[in-house]
């Protein structure tokens, strides 16, 4: 009996010691389970009075008072939708609400949908199905929509109406990006139209001459099947882009926009000023002249404004111009000063007022309305931001939040409200509901329940800190530590970096994943933004022009050899990991830095970027017949000869983003160079190693570091 006593307060002893040193507090089955996720607010959209917003709310959609927080109206009932909504837009008039359900995604943004159009007083419905990128037409009863490589249009009762005939498969796409827009551009309508409802604009592309690329798909058939579509890799053939114009009133014979005499170009975005012209984005195939262009009432464009760059002009998108008022003048913005700020431009006299000025970034305009400018920036921090406001005149301008850490805005229209999400590295998010000048008026969501977790639980949070690359730079990185860590102890690090020119991983907002898990085992976790990522002017961004792979390495490998010397460190011990971009610079990592490195993961890595797409590689690396060596000196494939350590090679075979073509390149050379390495294949996986591979990559790597690091 005192034996037996005596072995259970050992254990107790035991347990408590175990509990109190936070040690396997949790693993990936929690984060698996979705036990860590953050809850949010779902498909906030606010109405055109300013006054109200509605949500999916357990699968209704409710109209609440930004002022009170009170209920409205249920717009619509769980059982008008018994399956579940996907999403929900209104129409102008806010009389009709479009619904989808049944998604079924093609590639990264584009999908086709089941979409069902009620009318709000009737309550009458239709539905479309297997349709893409469904619009109300202002002021009517119809809507546009992309179908079968061609656009159509519907009135309310009335059979489809084709607005274009000549739509085919690996030919022609009308009013719908082809692959390398959606990737690169990130949008797919290709079409807007008027905001009097009379005309409507599309893009045509005609991708006849662009390469395909021809991914087996394993489905379990007795042959694989192919997944054949167009794929432009750098220094080949784009599609030839126009620009179209129809009424869509009476006759329907389309107009084409002379987009100018040069036909390898890119026409990046469309659309309409709120006096009802037309005008587009044109950009250089060398992405270093980007031109607006307006058109007159007889389709006529000119050039009102321009910008050229002796590297490159970063990819214009939906908030590079903001045209206000009745649409004579515009907001830019550029980073023409050396760092993204807002000017105000008009289209008869050019520029008349700079908006924003300093060493920080505007990281975002959220909205323009009235005599003000919304937008988030970086002012305080180039790992955080806020969101101010100021006059058109460049005057006045005010900060709207205070917290340090992360927000996205969702404004109401005239900014008379504004709904903030806001996290932080030691924070999940919040969402609330804030008054014109800033102030909170009240929270929907806090995640009471996930911080109550993340104390239980004994979640370490993230320290942030600089480090010199040995070449005047100081990078931004974050560091976890093991709860019970102690500094007279030596750890284990795996570093983890994205890398990618503009991207920002160093970021004061909450998340987790698989890496944590490693800290519960007792690894140190770091991440370091070196040259070429964003937020801190173009200067730095820029650096890597050219030279992809370059710079970036460089700053790994040295933040390496700094973790090293630090008393706490395992040198012996430092592994490296990435997805992406990741991925291609932790082969470069463990290839370039042997000495340095003990081990790296990586998962669906580019390893040259002559199979990469022309719209990224060659914004950032030229062509590459102008460039062979910026091509080839960062291509890990040719420095497979160099591996010491430990690697994961990971791929999912239908990656239509980064081909499994890459892992195959890499494979060979290291076959080639007589070289041990650990490979993990996805059958049928994607990029994200979705449908199926997602979690289980994930605990592969936690195993993989385990073992070898």
């Amino acid at each position: 009996m005192k034996t037996i006593t005596t072995g259970i307060l050992s254990l107790l002893c035991f347990l408590l010691a175990w509990s109190a040193s936070g040690q396997h507090m949790f693993d990936y089955s929690d984060i698996e389970s979705g036990r860590f996720d953050q809850k949010d607010v779902r498909g906030i959209r606010p109405t055109a009075d300013g006054l109200h917003y509605t949500v999916l709310d357990e699968g209704r959609i409710v109209k609440y008072s930004y002022k009170t927080g009170e209920p409205v109206s249920v717009i619509l009932e769980p059982d008008d939708f018994p399956d579940g909504i996907g999403d929900y837009f209104f129409s102008p008039d806010e009389k009709q609400v479009m619904v989808w359900t049944n998604v079924r995604p093609v590639y990264r943004h584009s999908f086709g949908a089941d979409y069902t159009v009620v009318d709000l007083a009737a309550g009458d419905r239709y539905t479309l199905e297997g349709i893409r990128e469904p619009q109300f037409i202002p002021g009517g009863d119809g809507i546009v929509y992309f179908r079968d490589n061609d656009l159509y249009l519907l009135r309310r009762g009335g059979a489809p109406q084709p607005l274009t005939t000549d739509g085919e498969p690996g030919r022609i796409i009308n009013g719908h990006t082809d692959w390398v827009y959606e990737e690169e551009y990130s949008f797919t309508r290709a079409f807007e139209i008027s905001p009097d409802g009379r005309y409507v604009a599309w893009l045509r592309f005609d991708e006849s001459r662009v390469p395909e690329i021809s991914l087996q798909r394993y489905t379990g058939a007795l042959y694989p099947e192919p997944l054949t579509f167009k794929y432009p890799k750098a220094g080949e053939p784009n599609s030839i882009v126009s620009l179209h114009v129809a009424s869509l009133e009476g006759s329907r014979t389309a107009h084409t926009v002379d987009t100018g005499p040069e036909t390898d170009q890119y026409i990046p975005r469309i659309g309409w000023t709120p006096d009802g012209h037309l005008f587009f984005y044109r950009v250089n195939r060398l992405q270093n002249h980007f031109e607006l262009l307006l058109c007159d009432g007889a389709w006529n464009p000119r050039v009102i404004y321009q910008e050229r760059d002796r590297r490159y002009i970063e990819r214009p998108d939906g908030q590079t111009v903001t045209f206000t008022g009745k649409g004579d003048r515009f907001v830019v913005k550029s980073e023409r000063s050396g760092y993204s700020h807002l000017y105000l431009h008009s289209a008869e006299k050019g520029v008349i007022d700079t908006l924003t000025r300093g060493n920080w970034e505007v990281t975002r305009l959220v909205e323009v309305t009235g005599d003000r400018a919304y937008y988030l920036s970086n002012e305080g921090s180039a790992i955080r931001n806020n969101l101010y406001s100021v006059r058109l005149n460049g005057k006045g301008k005010t900060k709207l939040t205070e917290e340090n850490g992360f927000y996205s805005i969702s404004p109401a229209p005239g900014f008379k409200y504004f709904i903030s999400r806001f996290s932080s590295a030691s924070t999940p998010l919040t969402v609330r509901v804030h008054d014109s000048s800033g102030k909170v008026i009240r929270t929907l969501e806090d995640n009471a329940e996930l911080r109550q977790t993340i104390a239980n639980r004994k979640v370490p949070a993230r320290e942030f800190f600089r480090i010199g690359n040995g070449k005047g730079a100081q990078l931004n990185c974050w560091m976890v530590k093991p709860v019970d860590f102690d500094i007279s102890k030596k750890y284990p690090v795996m570093m983890y970096q994205y890398s990618g020119p503009g991207s920002q991983q160093v970021l004061d907002r909450w998340s987790m994943g698989w890496l944590d898990v490693l800290v519960q085992e007792g690894y140190i976790v770091v991440c370091v933004d070196g040259r070429g990522t964003g937020g801190r002017g173009a200067d730095f961004r820029k650096v890597t022009y050219g030279n992809l792979g370059g710079p970036e390495t460089e700053d790994q490998i040295a933040a390496a050899k700094y973790l090293a010397t630090q008393p706490f460190v395992d040198m012996s011990r430092i592994g490296i990991y990435g997805w992406s971009y990741g991925g291609f610079m932790a082969l470069n990592c463990i290839l370039k830095g042997a000495d340095v490195f003990k081990m790296a993961i990586a998962v669906a890595p580019v390893t040259s970027w002559r199979y990469y797409d022309t719209i990224y590689t060659e914004i950032y690396n030229g062509l590459p017949g102008d460039n062979e060596w910026g091509y080839d000196n960062n291509s890990p494939v040719n420095f497979a000869g160099e591996l010491k350590g430990k690697l994961l090679l990971v791929h999912g075979t239908a990656d239509d983003n980064v081909h499994f073509q890459n892992a195959m390149a890499m494979t060979r050379a290291l076959v080639e160079a007589g070289k041990d390495f650990d490979m993990m294949v996805y059958p049928d996986d994607n990029h994200g190693m979705a449908p199926t591979g997602r979690h289980h990559v994930m605990r592969k790597m936690i195993d993989y570091t385990l073992r070898n690091l």
